[in-house]
């Protein structure tokens, strides 16, 4: 059969990773993959670093969606594929690639996830994850300062010239094309427990 797409969308740091994580978990019973659309940034190694730093990481055009919609079909169709790996400290595509296989139930999330209509038209169940500006904000700078090594000051300034104007004008627009709307992320363990039951009640109806 052919595999469930579940689409998590939302805001950076709005809770996506931890939604997909408890997905997972709640999924015990079947096989679960996960394709992050973090992953497949375009590589801009050709351009020096301070250049890199300068890149609207937030708009559509620094997905390679080409690539991305190739590797989900790949998956839908039942083979693996080598998911790239993004260096988010040097801003460029690492030679390392991460061995993914086919599943039951495949697991995509990206803040732009659904402002591709090619990208959506490929999700079963599209989920729109929401929280506060603040809180995303402070989730933001508590992950880039231990994990990315990124001083305050420099996330600040993205977030304020790129990562929110991006949020109004492509992702906060998004939330209307989804399924489910979970406000407080990962920490609504009813809502969490509705898309377990909405995914499993879309996994029955295929194999009868």
């Amino acid at each position: 059969m052919t595999p469930l797409v579940v689409g998590i969308a939302g805001g950076t740091g709005s809770g996506k990773s931890t939604v997909a994580r408890k997905i997972g978990d709640g999924l015990r019973d079947l096989t679960v993959a996960y394709l992050d659309l973090d992953a497949y940034y375009r590589d801009h190694s050709h351009l020096t670093l301070e250049e890199r730093r300068k890149v609207n990481w937030d708009h559509p055009d620094a997905f390679d969606f080409p690539l991305f919609l190739s590797h989900l079909a790949a998956l839908k169709a039942g083979e693996g594929v080598d998911k790239p790996v993004y260096d988010f400290v040097t801003h460029t595509r690492s030679d390392q690639r991460v061995e993914t296989q086919s599943a039951r139930v495949i697991v995509v999330d990206g803040i732009l996830l659904f402002v591709e209509e090619t990208v959506r038209s490929a999700l079963d169940l599209k989920v729109f994850v929401d929280a506060d500006a603040d809180v995303r904000l402070a989730r933001r700078i508590a992950r880039d300062t231990v994990e990315r090594g990124r001083p305050v000051d420099e996330i600040l300034e993205q977030f304020l010239t790129t990562v929110r104007p991006m949020h109004l004008q492509f992702v906060e627009p998004s939330k209307r094309y989804a399924d489910l709307i979970v406000p407080l992320g990962g920490h609504n363990l009813i809502a969490i427990d509705m898309i377990l039951a909405s995914i499993r009640q879309l996994v029955s109806d295929r194999v009868s």
